[in-house]
């Protein structure tokens, strides 16, 4: 084993290498500047370190502290050193202490599956890093998600303790510079987390730098629980430690728990337990939002009892009532809070306990919590909360989420050997994904995937394309949770349709930005943060958001074969959409080829052409070989349906023989701009745009992601360049697969050899800026799909870190990306498992990264389980009922429960 030993000095580090050849030992010294920060000081330490070949590192003087054994002090900080390394080197740190209790190979096995299990954050941090922190460690339920905020905090610009439930919209007008702005937000709801303490009756205590020692936070994804601990010193003197444990109730989801357990540390005295809920609360999560009235809740009533307070709200526009409760329990005497001087107290309503303490014990509290609101409660939602809130404990919420992790992680875990960090954040992405929506099961719940999901406020909380890339994950784990998510737009297919009717066409056309009712929710303008100007916004051209909604009911019936659904639903939206997509396209009699204009694809720096007077383009690629794509499946799906089902939904939606012929002949005569050298233009006169000086612009400006923005505070604008915010023209070899992209350009009378799809990838590659999430890991299937592995990696794992490290410079702090994390988990089964299930045919052929050993995870298709063991190597395969699938270039038929291995 080739192992690191650190020894930490006053103002350096003290490194020892020891190879697996004695000869190559060294050491060396690594200072800690003083003039730089903590960060800065790791990545030196990083640079330093890179060039070793290292399976493990050892702390050899690492402090005693209860939540890390590797936290070292260095030049009066202290750090968690053992983290940073995993997250620099992917590999197990350990400490002498931990040694000398378990043996290094314990202590290792140990931290190494710890680590895979736990997402950690140690320090205390500002701004939106903090924010950022707050978001990934959400907890929730898919009714409520409660950001991972301290308890005793309050929304500052450091802290936002924010609390959100599924499909809660409010509409508010603002009068800005003389124009009326409305803008739907899902709602922020009171701070019903407030948790504090205070020491001989003094103000209850509220986060402060200068009175904490040491925070420490860890999400288990075992149990769903976050766990934060803090050493606090007050100015008076008093030392403590806080343990706050919060998790989410996934039987009965109106339902949250905290546990608050307080060890007075130096002293003896009395102490008092703070409970509050504050219904002063407004959105101020997105500080470019703030110029917009974001008041959206106003209270109607607050009440209390010795050890139960309880708030009514109802949102100002939508209506909504809200209820919210909580009861305190723990040693001590109950006491009422009554009404006092604090800042918006008829808005908040408290309890207290208070307890006389001794030092080093510990006095455990329990906060239970619950919503209801009248979206989802029929009767009275106060005297729902009421009845809801005498059964609420702490251990029946904390087996309620152990129960359901642990039945989710059996079915749904992708486990990865041989590279921690990924296997980390692949079970955080899927902790997230599900904790968004898992509640909107039940079928009681009128909500979609909102593309930031339930721990922050940017989009407003709206669902957008995003759930293209996350529904299929569903469908393979739980097609019930999937098909109440497609029922969210089934349900405002009334509206789309009235949205189509009103731009002057046929069917359905979904908005691009929907919330409450299905109306278009974008704006028509946006403030350009670099201009300080309103620029037009012309994103709800992304009319290929239909496409996405029929890729995912398709998709969704591929992988479940619930023809129930396609029967009573499924048939209807597509039918409705495809006839959509009939009305926008124009016929040019000279070469019998169709027209799609006035559309934006996904690369979103492109909304029209150079001093046009109309807005969109004109024949996007993506959108008009989706739409191929869409005529197709319409076509097949109607071949495996009963006649009385068409004849229904054909009278229900007026597709009638002679529609479905022109579904058919627009699907042959589609127009295209492909140029002499085999390169799918990303719309008609791409190719006539000059390129840029990617090179110039990234010297002088560094992140050119959103140069969108760079080039109008340039007076310049994207739309006349060939520049990319995301991948577009070949997006559709993402949603599909290179056999069946250049089977649709063929039909269109197209052709395009398959060595082309790398030039292809090449040309876009060079004239894209990533500015999305989204656009390295639909690159990275796109690469691996290609051939190149290393790129395919470097592009996948930056997507896989965009939020545990907020790479694109804030947004995190405003919440999860959703649609990355579901895209990922994707590529991961998908591309490099080589498992896809969203073909005709279940087809296996694994491409696995280097730095992964093996991967192991199930599907559930069409009601057969299949579980995968895969290495580089070997295909070990198991099903539950007697199945055929490909692997490679074989045929292997499987019998129920009997396991298979194929090696290549």
């Amino acid at each position: 084993m080739k192992m690191i030993t650190l020894h930490v000095l006053d103002d350096s580090l003290e490194v020892s290498y020891h190879p697996t050849d004695a000869a190559g030992e060294r050491q060396f010294i690594i200072a800690y500047n003083s003039d730089q920060t903590i960060g800065e000081n790791l990545e030196n330490l990083r640079l330093k370190l890179a060039g070793l070949d290292v399976d493990a590192a050892v702390v050899d003087n690492a402090l005693s502290y209860p939540f890390s054994d590797t936290v070292v002090g260095i030049n009066h900080q202290r750090i968690d050193i053992g983290l940073a390394i995993t997250n620099m080197l992917n590999i197990p740190v350990v400490s002498n202490q931990a040694i000398a209790k378990q043996g290094l190979t314990a202590a290792l096995q140990a931290k190494r599956d710890y680590l895979s299990w736990h997402l950690d954050y140690y320090g205390q941090y500002q701004g939106k890093r903090n924010y950022g922190q707050e978001a990934m460690l959400t907890v929730g339920n898919g009714f409520v998600g409660l950001r991972g905020a301290y308890t005793e905090a309050h929304a500052d610009a450091d802290n936002y303790p924010g609390m959100y439930t599924a499909g809660l919209y409010d509409q508010l007008t603002t009068n800005l510079n003389g124009r009326a702005v409305t803008n739907e937000d899902l709602v922020n709801l009171p701070n019903a987390q407030a948790l504090s303490f205070g020491v001989d009756h003094q103000n209850p205590f509220q986060i402060k730098a200068a009175d904490i020692q040491d925070i420490y936070r860890s999400l288990d994804l075992h149990t769903g629980t976050l766990t934060t601990t803090m050493l606090v010193q007050l100015s008076t003197g008093h030392s403590l430690q806080i343990k706050t444990t919060k998790l989410a109730n996934f039987k009965d989801w109106h339902r949250l728990a905290i546990r608050y357990s307080i060890t007075p540390l130096n002293f003896a005295g009395s102490l008092q337990v703070y409970s509050t809920i504050d219904g002063s609360v407004v959105n101020g999560n997105v500080s470019r939002y703030n110029a917009f009235d974001q008041h959206h809740l106003r209270v109607t009533g607050t009440s209390q009892q010795p050890d139960s307070i309880f708030l009514e709200a109802q949102t100002r526009a939508s209506h909504v009532d809200l209820a919210l409760g909580s009861h305190l329990t723990g040693p001590g005497q109950a006491l009422t809070t009554p009404s006092d001087g604090r800042p918006n107290a008829e808005q908040q309503v408290r309890q207290m306990r208070s307890v006389d303490v001794q030092p080093q014990q510990t006095y455990t509290f329990e906060k239970n919590i619950v919503l209801f609101t009248s979206r989802e409660t029929t009767g009275d939602v106060l005297q729902a909360a009421m009845t809801d809130l005498q059964r609420a404990s702490f251990a029946d919420t904390l087996a309620s989420s152990t129960a359901y992790w642990q039945k989710r992680w059996a079915d749904a875990d992708f486990q990865i050997t041989g590279d921690i960090t990924s296997q980390k954040l692949t079970r955080v992405n899927l902790y997230h994904l599900f904790s968004a929506v898992q509640a909107i099961r039940s079928g009681q719940i009128d909500a979609s995937i909102n593309a930031r999901g339930l721990d922050g406020e940017a989009y407003r909380g709206h669902v957008f394309w995003d759930e293209m890339f996350d529904l299929p994950v569903f469908a393979l784990h739980d097609p019930q949770l999937a098909r109440q998510l497609l029922m969210y737009r089934y349900r405002r297919l009334p509206a789309a349709k009235q949205n189509a009717k009103d731009a002057g066409y046929a069917g359905a056309m979904y908005p691009w930005q929907s919330g409450e009712v299905g109306d278009e929710q974008s704006q028509v303008t946006h403030l350009n943060p670099l201009t300080n100007t309103w620029d037009p916004d012309y994103s709800s051209l992304q009319r290929h958001v239909s496409l996405a909604i029929a890729y995912n009911v398709i998709m969704y019936h591929r992988i479940t074969g619930d023809t129930d659904f396609m029967a009573k639903y499924g048939l209807e939206m597509l039918q409705e959409i495809a006839q959509f997509w009939l009305s926008k396209t124009k016929l040019d009699n000279a070469d019998h080829r169709y027209t799609i204009d006035r559309v934006m694809g996904p690369d979103e720096f492109h909304e029209n052409y150079p001093n046009a007077d109309t807005t969109g383009l004109a024949n996007n690629a993506y959108t008009n070989l989706m739409v191929t794509w869409l005529f197709n499946q319409l076509d097949h799906l109607r071949q495996d349906l009963p006649a009385a089902t068409l004849k229904t939904v054909d009278a229900k939606t007026g597709v009638t023989a002679a529609v479905r012929q022109q579904f058919n002949d627009v699907s042959h005569h589609l127009k295209l701009d492909i140029n002499s050298e085999g390169i799918i233009g990303q719309f008609e006169g791409y190719f006539k745009l000059p390129k840029l000086d990617f090179t110039k612009y990234r010297a002088k400006y560094g992140d050119i992601s959103r140069m969108d923005r760079i080039l109008k505070a340039e007076g310049k604008t994207p739309d006349a360049y060939q520049v990319a915010k995301q991948a577009d023209a070949l997006m559709a070899f993402y949603n599909l697969d290179a056999p069946q992209v250049l089977g649709l350009l063929k039909q269109l009378g197209y052709e395009l050899p398959q060595q082309d799809l790398l030039k292809n990838l090449q040309f876009y590659l060079d004239r894209t800026t990533h500015g999305s999430t989204l656009s390295r890991i639909v690159y990275a299937a796109l690469t691996a799909m290609a051939g190149n592995m290393d790129q395919s990696w470097q592009l996948f794992s930056q997507a896989l870190f965009s939020d545990y490290y907020d790479i694109q410079g804030g947004t995190t702090a405003e919440g999860i990306h959703l649609g990355v994390m579901g895209a990922v988990t994707l590529m991961s089964t998908r591309y490099y498992a080589g498992v896809d299930a969203l073909g005709d045919h279940l087809t296996v052929n694994p491409h696995l990264p280097e730095a992964w050993q093996a991967v192991k995870f199930q599907h559930l298709l069409r009601g057969t389980r299949y579980t995968f063991d895969i290495d580089h190597h070997h295909v070990t395969v198991q099903a539950d009922h007697a199945a055929t699938i490909q692997i490679g270039q074989q045929t292997v038929s499987l019998k129920p429960n009997v396991s298979q291995t194929i090696t290549d």
